[in-house]
C-alpha cells in the first residue's frame, strides 16, 4: 500500500490552466495590432496645414480657367479629425489669412533672392515653387493683355497668342509689319509694337524674335540672297524697335532667322504661304520648375 502511494504521488497532475497561455499570447497580439494601426493613422499635422494651405492658395488664384478668376473653393479649410465642411471661422483659416500667410512666405523669399542659392524649405514651400508660380502668374496675365488688345482692335487675323509649353507666343503676319519681300517696318507696325514693348518693360525673362518666310525664290539681283538672310533681318528690325526705339534692355532679347524650314501651313497655296510668313515673339518660360 506504501508502495503504490508513492507512484500516485510521482505522477504529474493534469494541468487545467494551460488555455490561458494562449490567450494571453492573442490578447498581446491584438494590442500590438491596435497600436500599430493607432500610430500608422496619426497625420503630421504641420505637414497637412501646410500642404492645405497650398492647395487652398491654388484652387483660390485667378490663374485657372473659371471665370473672372475666381477658385474652385472660397476659403474652404478643415484640419485633420474635423468634419470636412466648409467652415472659415470654425474648422480653420480664412481665405484672406491663407493668402497672408502666403504673401508672407514670397516677402521672405525675396529678401533672399540669391541665385546661386539652394531653395530653403519654408513649411512645404520653397522658393523655386514662390519663383515658378511668380512666373506662370506674370505670364498669363501678360497673355490675357495680349488677347484683350487683338479683341479691341480686332487683329486676329494678323496677330494672334497662344500659350506654349516653350511659351506664350505672339506670331504677327507679315502684313502687320512689313511690305512684300522687304524687312523694313510700316507705319502700321507701330501701334501694336508699342503694346508689346510696354509689356515686356514689365517682364524679368528672355524673349525670343524669330523670323519666318514662305518657300517662294527672292528675285536676282534682290537686297536678300535668300529667305533665310530675309527672315534674320525681319527679326532684327522688330529687336532693334525694342531695343533702339524703346530702349528694352537688349540682354532681355534672342532672334533668329529659320527662313522657310518651320512652315505652319502648306506652300502650295497663296493663303498658306501668307501664314508662313510671320515673325514670332515667344516670351520664354525660364528653367524654374516645382519642387517635387
Amino acid at each position: 500500500m506504501r508502495r503504490k502511494s508513492r507512484t500516485r504521488r510521482g505522477q504529474s497532475a493534469e494541468n487545467h490552466e494551460r488555455w490561458l497561455i494562449t490567450y494571453s499570447d492573442l490578447i498581446t497580439l491584438l494590442l500590438i495590432f491596435f497600436v500599430v494601426m493607432y500610430a500608422m493613422s496619426q497625420v503630421d499635422l504641420v505637414k497637412y496645414e501646410s500642404l492645405s494651405e497650398t492647395l487652398q492658395t491654388s484652387f483660390r488664384s485667378g490663374d485657372g480657367q473659371l471665370p473672372k478668376g475666381s477658385g474652385i473653393l472660397d476659403g474652404a479649410y478643415t484640419k485633420p479629425g474635423q468634419t470636412g465642411a466648409i467652415s472659415t471661422k470654425k474648422d480653420g483659416a480664412t481665405g484672406d489669412q491663407i493668402n497672408a500667410k502666403v504673401n508672407k512666405l514670397e516677402a521672405n523669399a525675396g529678401q533672399d533672392a540669391n541665385p546661386n542659392k539652394q531653395a530653403v524649405m519654408i513649411g512645404q514651400i520653397t522658393e523655386k515653387d514662390l519663383a515658378f508660380r511668380k512666373q506662370e502668374e506674370m505670364l498669363q496675365q501678360t497673355m490675357s493683355v495680349i488677347q484683350q488688345y487683338i479683341d479691341d482692335n480686332k487683329l486676329h487675323d494678323a496677330l494672334s497668342v497662344t500659350d506654349t509649353p516653350k511659351g506664350i507666343e505672339i506670331r504677327m503676319s507679315d502684313r502687320l509689319l512689313f511690305s512684300l519681300g522687304r524687312a523694313e517696318l510700316t507705319s502700321l507696325a507701330t501701334p501694336t509694337l508699342d503694346k508689346l514693348a510696354s509689356l515686356f518693360s514689365k517682364l524679368n525673362t528672355t524673349i525670343s524674335i524669330e523670323g519666318h518666310t514662305d518657300n517662294l525664290k527672292m528675285a536676282p539681283g534682290g537686297r536678300f540672297k535668300d529667305n533665310w538672310a530675309l527672315s534674320a533681318e525681319r527679326a532684327l528690325s522688330v529687336l532693334r524697335f525694342f531695343v533702339d526705339e524703346k530702349k528694352l534692355d537688349s540682354a532681355q532679347f534672342q532672334i533668329a532667322g529659320y527662313g522657310d524650314t518651320r512652315p505652319v501651313a502648306s506652300n502650295d497655296s497663296d493663303t498658306g504661304r501668307q501664314k508662313n510668313r510671320r515673325v514670332e515673339i515667344i516670351i520664354l518660360r525660364n528653367v524654374v520648375q516645382p519642387s517635387t
